[in-house]
């Protein structure tokens, strides 16, 4: 069946209906609770993962690079578990993760922030003002990640296929909602060629984190794709032998045939890293 993705405001209820969604569906909630559980075998940590989860990174120095190794593994473990099937991936720019893939459905939820901030309050005891802030601050991170990272408005309606205001809908009526939409012959026509592209997808994460973690290849703007076994990799390094470098990196990655490079050489000043 279809890969489920959810994008969320804070507040809007959300967590809980994705949790009866994947009850229902018999599907797996790839949430921070299921990433913690899954983390240890990608060598991730929960203080690790409080750094990176759901928040921009750099590339400018060593450091930089080593937390987006730690994001891009993170993200790894989104796509590795939509490989399995039958998952609702919460958050996390997923939707933009599994770009490309045919048997996506993408679901948002969303509710007017006063709403957000009396349903908040309630829902954590706390005082309203805190509530106000908290939401304030979560819309400004959540959004500027998207924003940042995968160069899509958060708010865009046309980047989903459906949305639900949550004050106007219950969730029984959502979940009924998203289940018939998921069973869409359309997604399952194009299910065999989504996990193809999937693999690709997992392929070109898997070098990512590889050239990230790697202390002697210090690139900018870093793309990788992967089709059939190949790898391109795009970017801005230092040096000639810094390409080199991240070809080899990326030939050592168990499934790739062969990478070649786009990457450019640029003269500056680095960092001190």
């Amino acid at each position: 069946m279809a890969i489920i993705t959810i994008s969320r405001e804070m507040g809007t209820g959300a967590y809980a209906i994705a949790k009866e969604l994947a009850k229902k569906l018999k599907y797996t909630l790839i949430d921070r609770v299921k990433i913690e559980e899954l983390a240890p075998q990608y060598g991730l940590t929960s203080e690790i993962l409080e750094r990176v989860d759901e928040k921009p990174p750099s590339y400018r120095t060593a450091e930089d690079r080593l937390q987006a190794a730690y994001l891009s593994t993170m993200e790894l473990i989104l796509l590795e578990s939509a490989r399995k099937g039958n998952v609702i991936l919460y958050g996390r720019g997923a939707q933009d993760l599994v770009e490309g893939l045919g048997n996506v459905l993408k679901v948002r939820f969303v509710a007017p922030f006063e709403h957000r901030v009396e349903k908040f309050a309630e829902r954590e005891w706390i005082d309203p003002e805190l509530a106000r802030d908290l939401i304030r601050k979560s819309d400004h991170q959540l959004g500027g990640f998207i924003h940042f990272y995968f160069n899509r408005d958060w708010n865009n309606p046309m980047s989903y296929d459906i949305m639900f205001n949550t004050t106007r809908v219950s969730p029984s009526s959502m979940v009924e909602a998203v289940i018939a939409a998921v069973k869409d012959s359309r997604l399952k026509e194009d299910e065999e060629r989504s996990m193809e592209l999937l693999e690709d997808l997992i392929l070109a994460k898997r070098v990512q984190v590889e050239v990230l973690r790697s202390g002697s290849v210090r690139i900018l703007q870093c793309g990788i794709t992967a089709e059939d076994g190949v790898v391109t990799i795009t970017g801005h390094v230092q040096s000639e032998a810094e390409i080199e470098e991240a070809l080899r990196l990326a030939r050592s990655v168990p499934g790739v045939s062969d990478a070649e490079s786009e990457m450019d050489v640029i003269s500056f000043k680095p960092v001190k890293d």
